[in-house]
């Protein structure tokens, strides 16, 4: 038998629709089935569950619990599409023996871009000035001053790989950078804040890039907006349940900060009505690395991950709590 033949004798579940072809690409490699095409997931499991060795499955709408993954006791592998894998429960899928590999590296320099247009965007309120233009008030009424970015200090949470391409970004606008992670990082010279409301009470702008996890859920609350200021301006590009959404409610309607620009949220795709009335908020719907190329890339990759998983059990990108598991 081929290793071809071989591969499309292996069953795969896709969780929900993945852009950038990626079901379409693992139909012509897998036998693939499509769980959100299933009347009767109960009867499709009964049928089929026993036979499933991998899963693919997408940061957005592709959750993966423990439940899922009890019904799957050939399960080897879970390949997620986005760097974070928060939507993956990865002890539950170490303690079944399956690997969880993400798609990091790809989406980096696409996510940092979309971090620094938010940033812009949000201060200069870019969003709210076109609307303005949009309405036909202009030149009658004149669109109000902007906050500025000149003499800002930018604190960012979470100096991985996408914060400091962050960093390096904003070193060309000449602004002061410091940042927060769990520990002081070697060779870095930007100053480090043993947490996140001491990061906030240097700063006056606190951009987030950090993973979702237990340890961060939260994160930035209210003592946390509170140290940023009544200038200050939040970015979050990293994970919607970072920050306690009800505290941000609460800062931007009684002015403890200024405003806010969010990529994600804590419970996609829903948005918090207080944060869509708020003049000064500029929501995005989870587009950090919505890119046609960067997608393309990511969707390589995870396809990549599952091939190379069935052929020679090396998958290029394991996350770290699951890399045990892959031989050698």
């Amino acid at each position: 038998m081929t290793a071809s033949n071989a591969l499309q004798r292996i069953a795969i579940l896709v969780t929900a629709p993945i852009r950038s072809g990626v079901t379409e690409a693992l139909e012509a490699i897998f036998t693939v089935h499509r769980l959100w095409e299933q009347d009767d997931p109960d009867a499709f499991f009964a049928t089929h569950g026993a036979q499933i060795r991998g899963i693919a499955t997408t940061t957005l709408f592709g959750k993966v619990r423990a439940d899922l993954i009890e019904r799957l006791p050939a399960l080897e592998i879970i390949a997620s599409f986005g760097v974070g894998y928060d939507n993956v429960d990865v002890a539950a899928a170490a303690k079944a023996g399956a690997v969880v590999t993400n798609t990091p590296g790809v989406l980096v320099d696409e996510t940092a871009d979309l971090a620094m247009g938010l940033l812009l965007a949000t201060i200069r309120q870019i969003p709210q000035a076109e609307r303005h233009l949009r309405a036909g008030l202009w030149p009658r009424e004149r669109f109000r001053l902007s906050p500025s970015l000149r003499g800002r200090r930018v604190g960012i949470l979470g100096l991985g790989a996408i914060g400091k391409a962050i960093a390096r970004r904003l070193e060309g606008f000449g602004v002061e950078i410091a940042y927060h992670g769990r520990t002081r990082q070697e060779g870095v010279e930007y100053p480090w804040y043993p947490d996140a409301r001491a990061l906030a009470q240097a700063c006056d702008v606190l951009i987030i890039a950090a993973p979702g996890t237990a340890e961060t859920e939260k994160l930035v609350d209210a003592p946390v907006l509170e140290a940023l200021g009544r200038d200050g301006i939040l970015v979050n590009i990293g994970r919607g349940s970072i920050v306690d959404e009800d505290a941000l409610e609460a800062a931007l309607a009684h002015g403890t900060i200024l405003a806010a620009g969010l990529d994600v949220f804590a419970h996609e795709p829903q948005v918090p009505e207080g944060l869509l009335a708020h003049p000064r908020s500029v929501l995005l719907p989870h587009v950090g690395s919505g890119s046609e190329r960067t997608h393309a890339a990511m969707g390589a990759l995870q396809v990549e991950n599952l091939v190379r998983w069935f052929t020679d059990r090396v998958p290029p990108t394991p996350v770290p709590e699951t890399a045990h598991l892959v031989p050698g």
